[in-house]
């Protein structure tokens, strides 16, 4: 039993002395610990929220002069079309496209990030047997979508700020 705890432990300080951080984690200068985003919808704002989870110093601001950070996301646009068809008529897969541009300023409004365009696609197919199921598959690549997003931003947040070091 001791030397499951040691053991355990042991792996702990390992993780932390390798530098491992929880994925799609960023670490923020004290300045920039608020982040105000700007123009997003809800999906994207949720999923924001939820990459930071309850265990960060992170907060999110009410208004952009609260904020150490600006994420202004505009041209936010998803599209769901049809690839291709049964010999019934009844569509057999489809794609779901989701793109936007987005710019990181800091407090003082300075460009962090300048017009970054994010940009994902996802195909799937449409059983026609099992329609309750695929429903609740496209919300799922939906959502994977919108998590593959928030780090396309979180990279160009990190990079600009490790240049700005």
């Amino acid at each position: 039993m001791v030397f499951k705890k040691l053991y355990v432990f042991l792996l702990i300080g390992l993780l932390s002395a390798c530098g491992y951080h929880l994925r799609g984690s960023i670490t923020l200068p004290t300045g920039l610990k608020s982040i105000y985003l700007e123009g997003a919808t809800f999906e994207l704002r949720d999923q924001f929220k939820k990459s930071f989870g309850s265990g960060t110093e992170v907060t999110f601001a009410d208004t952009a002069e609260n904020a150490g950070l600006i994420v202004k996301v505009y041209n936010e646009h998803s599209d769901r079309r049809i690839l291709s068809l049964s010999a019934g008529g009844s569509a057999n897969s489809f794609e779901l496209h989701y793109d936007f541009n987005y710019d990181v300023l800091d407090a003082k409004n300075n460009v962090l990030v300048q017009n970054q365009v994010v940009s994902i696609k996802r195909e799937y197919y449409n059983n026609q047997q099992a329609v309750i199921a695929k429903d609740n598959e496209e919300l799922v690549i939906k959502g994977e979508m919108y998590r593959q997003a928030v780090g396309s931003i979180l990279n160009g947040v990190k990079v600009a700020l490790d240049k700005n070091k």
